[in-house]
C-alpha cells in the first residue's frame, strides 16, 4: 500500500511542477520564483548561487526575461500574480537550466526535487511530441481528401460559390455627387 501513496505523490509533484512551466521564446522553462519554490530555497537564494556560478549557466540554460515578457507571464499565469509589482525582471531556467542550478543548490531538497523537474520537462516533450504527430496526420488527411476533388464536386464548389454571390450582393456603386444649393457669387 505505501507503494501506492509514493506513485500518487509522485505523480501529483509531477503534475505540480508541469503546470509551473511556462513557454517563453519558443521554449518551456520554469521561472526563478516557481523553481526555488520547488527546490525549498528563497528566490534570492537561488539567484545568488546562480551569479556565483555564472559560468555553469549559459544562454541555453537560462536566460532574464524582458519587461513586455514579464508583463505577458504576469497576464497569462494566475500564480505569478506577485511579480506584478516587482521592479526586477525574473530569470527563466529552462530544463537544463534546472537541472544545473539543483547541483549549485547542494540542497538535499534541491536533489531529490529535480528528478520529478527533469521528469515534468519530459512528460511536457511527450505531449508536444503526440500534437506534432497528430497535425502530420491531419496534414496528410487534408491532401488526400483535396486529392479527391473531380470534375463533379469542383462544379458544385463554383455552383454554391455563384448563390454566395446572389445571397450577399456586391455593395452597390456611390451615389454621384449632389448639386450645391444656393447662389453662387460671380466675384468670389
Amino acid at each position: 500500500m505505501r507503494d501506492l501513496k509514493e506513485t500518487h505523490s509522485v505523480g501529483s509533484k509531477e503534475r505540480t511542477i508541469e503546470s509551473k512551466i511556462v513557454t517563453i521564446r519558443g521554449t518551456r522553462v520554469l521561472l526563478d520564483l516557481d523553481l526555488a519554490a520547488i527546490y525549498g530555497v528563497s528566490t534570492k537564494a537561488l539567484n545568488q548561487a546562480v551569479k556565483r556560478n555564472g559560468d555553469r549557466f549559459p544562454v541555453d540554460f537560462m536566460f532574464q526575461l524582458t519587461a513586455e515578457e514579464k508583463a505577458e507571464v504576469v497576464t497569462n499565469c494566475d500564480h505569478l500574480v506577485r511579480l506584478k509589482f516587482s521592479p526586477v525582471c525574473p530569470y527563466a531556467f529552462t530544463e537544463h537550466g534546472a537541472i544545473m542550478a539543483a547541483n549549485v543548490l547542494n540542497s538535499p531538497q534541491a536533489v531529490r526535487m529535480s528528478v520529478f523537474v527533469v521528469r515534468a520537462f519530459v512528460q511536457m516533450r511527450a505531449l508536444l511530441g503526440g500534437t506534432a504527430e497528430l497535425a502530420r496526420q491531419l496534414a496528410a488527411l487534408d491532401r488526400r481528401l483535396t486529392g479527391r476533388l473531380d470534375g463533379h464536386e469542383a462544379a458544385i464548389v463554383e455552383v454554391l460559390q455563384r448563390i454566395m454571390t446572389l445571397i450577399d450582393p456586391p455593395p452597390p456603386p456611390p451615389e454621384p455627387p449632389r448639386r450645391r444649393i444656393g447662389f453662387l457669387a460671380k466675384g468670389r
